[in-house]
């Protein structure tokens, strides 16, 4: 994923998802590795291009409790998106990281 702030986005990504360094992290670059060893990884690289309103990619976070985890990635920085596009029976919240990358918070129940 592109970001202007490898630090931050590392950061937001660690606490929003229990996430670690794979590695020592660059200026430019880090790899993330769930903190339970077991799971996909999150590639973080310093970009220069702006940030895309309708991304082709974005990450999808399910949860049982949509209201509480927008509430805590809120908190852990993430923005919420105001979105014209949500139809009447949405069940996700579009939210922006400390980079602006937009991702889904999704209703799973």
């Amino acid at each position: 994923m592109g970001v202007s702030d490898v630090q931050r986005a590392m950061e937001f990504w660690g606490r929003a998802l229990d996430y670690v360094p794979r590695e020592e992290p660059t200026e430019t670059w880090v790899v993330l590795t769930p903190a339970s060893g077991d799971g996909p990884n999150i590639s973080l690289g310093l970009s220069e291009t702006p940030v895309q309103d309708r991304p082709r990619v974005h990450l999808d976070l399910y949860t049982a409790d949509q209201a509480g985890e927008v509430d805590r990635l809120v908190g852990l920085g993430a923005s919420r998106v105001d979105w014209q596009d949500y139809p009447e029976d949405a069940d996700f919240v579009v939210l922006a990281d400390t980079e602006g990358n937009r991702f889904c918070v999704i209703a799973h129940g």
